[in-house]
């Protein structure tokens, strides 16, 4: 400990002194060793020997950098560096006997330059235990799954570092399976069980970043029911660019839950919509609303239009963008506004000549809704009916709205409202040719507000439990870059009135979610019972919760009404071929929703919405808070159900 708080001048000298040393003890040595006894040894001209080659050795030594490594951090290069110093110090011992010439026996160089080489990379070899021995702290064991050049890299990486301590590879590759790498043997997959126990590890680390999602997930499946936490390291594409290193380890990513390969976006479709041209987004600083924003950004749009009603969310969208266009002369333009107001709409769409307006804006989670059913038709509904007729009034070229897989014969109010708001579009499709509109229709995405992972990693990390509303409720899942990319495609798909419909995969099982993020999370979960105390005993790790479907919530989510799509030219964007309203017929039932409305009537909306010819079915009682406050005790009631 005092060697090491010394400062680093002073370490230096003792460096140059401990090379002298070991230096002048190799040739003693050497000519010991070739001559075979001490008193056949010329010393004379041992001496004259080291006094020539010591200064032009230890300037070499200088020069290539000895005494700028840090000895807690020595690796190959430094033994490298050393054997091409010891190389040159026995070089230069040969030409000076030569030179002076002294009886110096032809092997000497070579047995000196060994011996050398040897105390000289040993001594520091053995400083760096030395030293790392003395900052040891205890190192969690972990297992590294995946003995390719990722494997290797993290292998490295982790030796170094104060936090694991590896004890075994794991590899698919049988070519790979009972070699050693870095110490480390490679083990088969199937030898997981023995090996966790074997080592005690709690982490196994994924290092095979090049992985497809599904073979990926494969993998996870396999490894989730063992009593270990998973860790990964960044995607390939992070690493290529910089963005990451093999040592960042990072929670597996949600995307790698669902196990499907997103289909590379053609550049071409997205550009035809957005480059050189006015582009505005409702809903900017929306989960789906920003992603959009910076996908947009990537295609050069002209001037790019913030539309959001937060200004706390439009602040940090505004704030993004401007530092990822830095360089670039695209007009990022950021408008506090709301949708329903038409005068502010119609200002910025002919203040800017909006050309693409993707309508984005929505109140989406469904039980809020439903609690507040008057600002969710209003907002999405109703802000629709206003945004499209100024888009119209404005001469907009293209107006996509973003919909939803539960407008699909809704159960609740947010999905009859979008399914509402669909219907405005298709009527202003088949009523003008001016603007062009169309409609994205998908399902949930991942890492949005209000996701259940991010959720059930927010319980996992404060103990549990895990809340699941019902053991057999399925969602469709897709990732928020997928998704934004996949609506900038399909507006340029539209011939006009289009529903489109993302091809979602297939729909996962919640449950199924939440059992996998636990057991990744190195948890046993245990499936409670209904009606079991909360704080019961568990045969376990945390424990999983049913809470009931909330108010209209479905079990199973549609992206079709009719059952019916047809293909178009992206293999993952469909055409559904849904009935639509006359602008007539849809007029007389905006008309009676807005009176109903403007009566704060929360029963008369939803009566008014099953009439509405979209196969709205409530699933639960008026749970609007507001109507339900006229009678004090039923609001109570309620606020503490949920």
């Amino acid at each position: 400990k005092r060697l090491l708080s010394l400062p680093r001048g002073s370490k230096r000298c003792l460096q140059v002194i401990a090379d002298i040393t070991l230096l002048g003890l190799s040739l003693c040595v050497a000519m010991m060793l070739r001559l075979g006894n001490l008193s056949a040894v010329p010393w004379p001209d041992v001496w004259l020997i080291l006094a020539v080659m010591l200064p032009p050795t230890l300037g070499l030594f200088v020069h290539l950098g000895f005494y700028r490594a840090i000895l807690r951090y020595a690796d190959s290069a430094v033994l490298q560096a050393i054997l091409i110093g010891c190389l040159a110090s026995g070089l230069l011992m040969l030409i000076g006997a030569q030179l002076l010439g002294l009886a110096l026996p032809r092997s000497v160089p070579v047995i000196y330059t060994l011996l050398a080489f040897y105390l000289l990379a040993g001594g520091r070899m053995a400083m760096r235990s030395v030293f790392l021995l003395s900052q040891a702290q205890p190192r969690a064991p972990v297992i590294i799954y995946g003995a390719g050049s990722s494997g290797r890299q993290l292998l490295a990486s982790l030796q170094h570092g104060p936090a694991f301590a590896p004890r075994a590879f794991v590899d698919d590759a049988p070519d790979l399976q009972g070699s050693e790498i870095g110490g480390l043997r490679v083990h088969a997959p199937k030898d997981l069980p023995r090996l966790i126990d074997k080592t005690q590890a709690k982490t196994v680390l994924l290092a095979m970043p090049s992985l497809h999602r599904a073979a990926r997930k494969a993998v996870l499946d396999a490894l989730a029911p063992l009593p270990v936490r998973l860790q990964t390291v960044p995607a390939m594409s992070d690493l290529v660019s910089g963005k990451a290193k093999v040592s960042d380890l990072r929670e597996i990513a949600i995307e790698d839950l669902l196990g499907r390969d997103p289909v590379t976006p053609r550049a071409d479709l997205i550009q035809q919509m957005i480059e050189a041209k006015v582009v505005m987004v409702t809903g900017a600083g929306g989960s789906i609303g920003s992603e959009l924003c910076r996908q947009i950004l990537l295609a050069r749009p002209k001037t790019l239009i913030l539309f959001e009603m937060s200004e706390f969310q439009l602040y940090q969208i505004h704030a993004e963008l401007l530092a990822a266009a830095k360089g670039q002369t695209i007009q990022i333009v950021p408008v506090l506004g709301s949708v329903c107001d038409f005068q502010r709409v119609r200002s910025v769409l002919a203040g800017w000549g909006v050309q693409t307006l993707y309508h984005a804006a929505a109140y989406k989670h469904v039980p809020m809704v439903e609690q507040n059913v008057l600002e969710g038709i209003r907002n999405n509904l109703f802000g629709t009916v206003t945004l499209s007729e100024a888009a119209v009034l404005e001469r907009v070229e293209a107006f996509i709205l973003i919909s939803t897989d539960k407008a699909v014969r809704p159960t609740n109010v947010m999905g009859a409202s979008k399914r509402m708001a669909e219907l405005v579009c298709q009527a202003w499709a088949a009523r003008q040719t001016r603007t062009r509109f169309s409609m994205v229709r998908f399902g949930n995405v991942l890492g949005s507000s209000g996701s259940v992972i991010p959720l059930f990693r927010r319980q996992i990390a404060e103990g549990g439990p895990i809340t699941v509303t019902h053991p057999q409720i399925t969602r469709y899942f897709m990732t928020i870059p997928e998704a934004a990319q996949l609506v900038l495609q399909a507006g340029a798909l539209s011939q006009g009135g289009e529903v489109f419909v993302l091809d979602m995969g297939q729909p996962v099982k919640i449950l199924d979610l939440a059992l996998r993020i636990a057991w990744l999370s190195g948890l046993k979960p245990v499936i409670q019972n209904e009606g079991a105390a909360v704080d019961a005993p568990l045969d376990g790790d945390i424990a999983i919760y049913f809470t009931g479907l909330r108010p209209g919530e479905k079990l199973y989510e549609e992206l079709l009404l009719c059952n019916r799509a047809t293909p178009t030219e992206h293999p993952q964007i469909s055409k559904a071929q849904e009935a639509l309203l006359s602008w007539e017929d849809l007029n007389v039932r905006l008309q009676a929703l807005a009176e109903a409305c403007a009566d704060q009537d929360v029963p008369k909306i939803k009566h008014l919405l099953t009439l509405g010819q979209i196969d709205y079915h409530a699933a639960s009682e008026v749970s609007d808070l507001v109507w339900l406050q006229k009678d004090s005790d039923a609001v109570s009631a309620k606020l503490a159900a949920e």
